[in-house]
């Protein structure tokens, strides 16, 4: 497999694809480029008609076997690392995003990522600010800033080649060991420190989104490692330990 010597099992992720054309085009791409598994949120269109098939070519085995989820969050609940493509222009000033290149080269620094996940989002209208803190890292593909949004087919083939040159190129580099929370231990411990800080008034239902986006994107930022989480999890748990048992006295 091309890109053995990082990951052994690449999904690439649509989140509610329209097209049964780009979709067959993205099968094809998974063939082309020794994909592990295409994954589809939601789909908006028939992704086995006549059409998908046709542009697959090779890639049907992809349509065939491909998981069909009904949220995003379910779709990547096996994955160690996720990386989701954003090209719009109107997306929160609190997120952080770098270039396709930069991802790339950052995720082959590590030894060996088991499963690692790439959204790519809606043809019209991308990933929502949500679904972007879902991943652990966000990046951009550079164009004319006159023109952001690429078809959704072209920007999987972009991602999907520079990984692969990227991988051949940083064969022989000496590797980091991967230890980054997964983006499933990062929700969780989202949730639960959303709820703690509800508990505690800290946040108000009606502000707490934008306020847990702003804690989230600063987490995620910061790389933050299995053990870092799990030390911030346990100082959560304690906390609501103390507060149940406190009540009872």
């Amino acid at each position: 497999m091309i890109l053995e010597k990082s990951f052994s099992n690449l999904k690439v992720i649509l989140v509610e694809p329209n097209g049964p054309l780009n979709v067959g085009s993205v099968a094809r791409l998974c063939s082309n480029f020794e994909v592990d598994e295409l994954r589809i949120v939601s789909p908006k269109c028939d992704i086995f008609s006549l059409e998908a098939k046709k542009m697959a070519l090779k890639g049907q085995k992809f349509l065939e076997h491909c998981k069909i989820f009904d949220n995003l969050e379910k779709a990547i609940f096996d994955c160690d690392l996720v990386l989701a493509s954003c090209g719009r222009i109107d997306i929160s000033k609190d997120l952080f995003f770098e270039s396709s290149e930069d991802i790339v080269n950052w995720t082959l620094s590590f030894n060996k990522i088991n499963n690692l996940a790439i959204i790519f989002g809606r043809e019209d209208r991308g990933l929502t600010n949500s679904e972007l803190l879902l991943a652990n890292k966000v990046f951009n593909i550079p164009t004319s800033q006159s023109n952001p949004s690429l078809n959704l087919s072209h920007a999987v083939s972009i991602v999907l080649y520079e990984l692969n040159k990227s991988s051949k190129r940083n064969s022989n580099r000496k590797l980091e060991v991967f230890n980054l929370a997964s983006s499933k231990q990062m929700h969780d411990s989202f949730l639960e420190i959303e709820e703690l800080l509800l508990g505690v008034g800290y946040l108000l239902n009606h502000t707490s989104k934008a306020k847990m986006s702003k804690f989230k994107t600063f987490i995620l930022r910061a790389n933050t490692s299995m053990h870092e989480i799990n030390v911030l999890r346990g100082i959560v748990h304690q906390i609501n330990w103390f507060l149940n048992n406190s009540k009872k006295n």
